[in-house]
């Protein structure tokens, strides 16, 4: 499993590059729908991201040094990194990127079965390590996307972030203070036409859909009324406004209509 996992969080970083190498200073400092946030700000934010996940995997106290930066400024540390690294040269930040990203593929790879790795939350194992750092890729490259108004294809990679989404539910429940329901169903339609399901058979709440539109919903990259997922059950629609598969505070997501 693990390989897969690294394989496809391989692609999925290369992927991303292959839009923003084309890009020279001007187009990375395009806005994205992420408020005061360039092109540059999302590849700096990925860069440090897979950087102190390589911390976590080979350096216990390097990481846990970042987080007690980041506990001093819980609200505006991410912003603060992400300005930072946009402010390199295009060269130095994508140099940097890239080398953290395959830096991080090989230390996920070596990490030994059973292992938990310390993170900003719960710890976690290589596997959830890396399938957290494949979704991250995805969500910030669509915000990318959007800001050059390009449609990606959507590929069979998005099951692990599907798969995030569902595990996250309980989490988005308790940073919203609220008791965390029974599991839900969750049936989605793969891009290939593949059926992926999660939770119980005879769930009353359920959401079904496209995984790209659940996808969307999770990451916060799209706003619920712009998306086609039916939802049944009290839980699973409170759940919809709150959903959130990243870790830290909770985010303001998009605007309905923003994307139309």
């Amino acid at each position: 499993m693990i390989t897969e996992l690294l394989t496809d969080l391989a692609a999925e970083g290369a992927d991303l590059d292959r839009t923003v190498s084309t890009l020279d200073d001007i187009g990375l400092r395009a806005p994205t729908p992420a408020p005061g946030w360039t092109i540059a700000h999302q590849v700096a934010h990925l860069a440090w991201t897979d950087r102190v996940a390589l911390l976590a995997v080979t350096d216990a106290d390097g990481f846990q040094a970042e987080v007690n930066a980041a506990m001093a400024d819980p609200t505006g540390f991410v912003d603060t990194v992400a300005a930072a690294g946009a402010a390199a040269p295009p060269a130095a930040l994508l140099a940097d990127w890239r080398g953290g990203r395959a830096d991080l593929v090989g230390a996920l790879r070596a990490v030994p079965p059973g292992t938990k790795l310390p993170w900003f939350g719960p710890p976690m194992s290589a596997a959830s390590m890396a399938t957290a750092r494949l979704m991250e890729t995805w969500a910030h490259g669509q915000d990318v996307a959007d800001a050059l108004g390009i449609a990606r294809v959507p590929t069979a990679r998005l099951r692990h972030v599907a798969h995030i989404g569902v595990r996250t539910v309980g989490f988005a429940y308790t940073v919203h203070g609220r008791a965390v329901p029974a599991p839900f169903r969750v049936e989605l339609t793969g891009p290939g036409g593949e059926c992926w399901t999660w939770g119980p058979d005879d769930a009353t709440d359920r959401i079904t859909g496209p995984a790209l539109d659940f996808c969307l919903l999770v990451t916060q990259r799209r706003h619920p009324d712009d998306l086609n997922l039916t939802v049944v059950g009290e839980d699973a629609e409170a759940w919809v406004p709150i959903a959130q598969a990243f870790a830290g505070l909770p985010g303001a997501g998009r605007k309905a209509g923003q994307f139309a």
